[in-house]
């Protein structure tokens, strides 16, 4: 690799507290992260931003995924820290590990393990999202070199790993995704990969032509603009999420939906179009500042949701419709936004606008299918990243 390569995330969790209340001691976990871009040199990040105390790191590998809890034979390489085989994770940091030497192919699987020797307790605020797909924890002991891992239970979510990184040429840029559950992909079928951003990879990794272009998803089920709730508030992790990331150079902002929903109902947190604009600006504005292109994407419709009865009605749909308005307007214009992926417009039922076309509803009226997700991923224009 050339001297002015640089360091491109392929991959990336959002950190956010577990909500099964579960703890760990003496045990190895076995993440499996599919990659956007590849490389041959890599890196892992792992973070202990909502835990109580510091978090030890015994030891920790990385390889190609084969199938299950195995890895490719010969592909297991193992990470350091500042040269050190173990790491303490201060309590709210991050871990990065030193680079290593790794042929990791566009759309790869890889297998992150790393052994927890102490006891990380169910009140600690182990960092866990949902993965949407398998993965793995090992019964007593440290398992991180192993070929095939013994499996103690399985899990879907991410546990502590919060990002992958390839030193790319230095043409190579990155695309962060910062949404909600409809980017995190809640309810789609585990282990098929059918989220929107997962969709964009793939397109991005088959086009002919373009600059190579990481996908990072920080998808945050639940995640409003304005107010936190099961996590940091977008305006509030918009500089970890999205600016502290390496090598980004566009991120797509899907938020609003659930500042629309108020789920806690707090009067003075009722949203409004104004309110959220202000807030989507505010990204813009901090985006700019960092030679980042922001892409605002609409709010897909919700009003015969089940997931949350009584969510919807007609003032926030109006404030729904709002925000669309402006945002096509504003991305049209050359204002704050740089691009739009309205996907408002690819999922809505031209008939009643207020719903997703039955295709692209997974059932609940408002998270979509595996087909409605992968269609969202269709409607960004690749031109966007040029």
């Amino acid at each position: 690799m050339e001297n002015n390569s640089h360091w491109v995330g392929t991959w990336a969790s959002s950190p956010a507290p577990s909500d099964n209340g579960v703890g760990f001691s003496n045990v190895t976990l076995r993440m499996n992260p599919r990659v956007s871009i590849g490389g041959d040199t890599i890196r892992v990040r792992l973070s202990n931003a909502c835990g109580s105390g510091n978090l030890e790191i015994g030891s920790a590998y990385v390889g190609i995924r084969d199938t299950g809890s195995a890895i490719v034979p010969g592909s297991a390489r193992k990470l350091t820290f500042g040269g050190e085989p173990s790491a303490t994770v201060a309590a709210g940091s991050l871990l990065i590990s030193d680079a290593v030497e790794l042929d990791v192919e566009p759309l790869a699987d890889l297998a992150v393990s790393f052994y927890l020797p102490g006891a990380v307790p169910a009140d600690f605020q182990i960092n866990g999202r949902y993965a949407r797909q398998i993965n793995y924890i090992s019964p007593v002991g440290d398992f991180t070199d192993t070929v095939e891992m013994p499996v103690g239970t399985i899990t879907d979510e991410w546990y502590f790993i919060s990002g992958i990184d390839v030193l790319a040429a230095p043409e190579t840029g990155g695309v962060v995704a910062l949404g909600d559950s409809l980017t995190d992909g809640n309810i789609s079928t585990h282990d098929t990969f059918n989220r929107w951003p997962d969709q964009l990879a793939r397109r991005l990794a088959a086009r002919q032509g373009g600059r190579p272009l990481g996908v990072m998803n920080q998808g945050l089920g639940g995640n409003r603009i304005l107010h936190d709730l099961r996590g940091d508030s977008g305006l509030r992790r918009f500089d970890r999420d999205v600016l502290a990331l390496p090598g980004v150079t566009h991120a797509i902002v899907m938020l609003g939906t659930n500042d629309l929903r108020n789920r806690i109902a707090l009067p003075e947190q009722e949203a409004t179009a104004e309110r959220m604009i202000a807030g989507l600006r505010q990204m813009a504005l901090r985006a700019r500042t960092r030679g980042i292109k922001l892409i605002g994407a609409t709010l897909t419709p919700f009003g015969n949701e089940t997931f949350l009865p009584g969510a919807w009605n007609p003032v926030r749909e109006r404030h729904r419709v709002a925000v669309n308005d402006w945002m096509r307007e504003n991305a049209a214009s050359g204002g704050d936004l740089d691009g739009i992926a309205d996907f408002d417009k690819a999922l809505r039922d031209p008939e009643c606008p207020t719903q997703m076309l039955p295709i692209y509803d997974c059932g609940d009226g408002l998270h979509p299918s595996d087909l409605g997700y992968c269609k969202m991923g269709d409607e960004i224009d690749l031109a966007l990243f040029d």
